[in-house]
């Protein structure tokens, strides 16, 4: 899906603005990036500094609500503030999980099975109330607290079911990369040749996104000896920190990627 920048002047007398941005290439690239940096992240945090999982969920956690009252407050989809949001949204979705495996024992069947019947959940409740689960239409606060309350089961989700097939079920890190790249290829061939919804294609390659941006995070960071490339959690997070501010810098300067939506909509 592409997007054309519509300026102001040639707008309707009464317009929307998108608060998240159009699905373009470079969307699905910044949301594996900012995946990938969830889950090296939060691992650096928590191991690296030694803050422990309980104090980097806390201070991650008051960070991303600190992001999403930004968020929330402005207009109009803003590129740095909106990736941030989901930046820190990926790491806190990362500790969720962690939490619940390693601080209560939860397994990671049964993390799994719990999130997904909390993202089915949501997606009901907010098509029950709005008609619609599509990104074209987050232009409220309502349909906006909808959004991010399922990117944030997305990312628990995702989290889960990729340690599940990469580690418990021990298929390791590049294969699961490939696995969970494989399904997104499968959706997207869906859409395009057979005609699949949109909108039920866009939110799986959503979901299915978070658990591939975790494999390749681990694989590149964690060590030789556990099937990794034992590049560390720095230097990953460091790598995909940069790319993902250099095409957010970009969308910011070019405005490719907004959305306008007319009164009717």
């Amino acid at each position: 899906m592409t997007s054309t920048l519509t300026t102001d002047a040639a707008l309707p007398a009464r317009t929307f603005w998108s608060k998240v941005p159009e699905v373009t290439a470079l969307f699905w690239i910044v949301k594996i990036f900012c995946t990938t940096i969830g889950e090296t992240a939060a691992d650096y945090l928590n191991m690296k500094l030694h803050i422990g999982l309980t104090g980097t969920t806390l201070i991650m956690s008051a960070l991303l609500i600190a992001a999403l009252v930004w968020q929330f407050r402005t207009r109009r989809y803003v590129p740095p503030v909106y990736w941030l949001a989901v930046m820190l949204i990926s790491v806190v979705g990362t500790l969720i999980t962690d939490n619940l495996t390693d601080n209560f024992g939860v397994g990671l069947w049964v993390s799994t099975g719990v999130f997904s019947a909390a993202l089915i959940a949501t997606f009901l409740v907010w098509y029950r109330s709005e008609g619609t689960l599509s990104i074209h239409s987050i232009f409220t606060p309502k349909r906006e607290a909808f959004y991010w309350l399922t990117v944030l089961f997305t990312f628990a989700l995702g989290t889960a079911a990729g340690d599940l097939i990469a580690e418990q079920l021990q298929l390791g890190y590049l294969p699961s990369a490939l696995i969970f790249g494989s399904m997104i290829t499968l959706v997207a061939l869906a859409h395009r040749l057979f005609g699949v919804n949109g909108i039920l294609t866009f939110w799986l390659a959503y979901i299915l996104t978070r658990p591939l941006g975790a494999s390749i995070g681990d694989y590149l960071s964690q060590g030789r000896d556990v099937g990794g490339l034992g590049l560390g959690t720095t230097t990953t997070s460091l790598i995909f920190l940069v790319g993902s501010v250099a095409i957010v810098a970009y969308l910011t300067a070019t405005r490719r990627d907004q959305i306008a939506l007319a009164e009717a909509a």
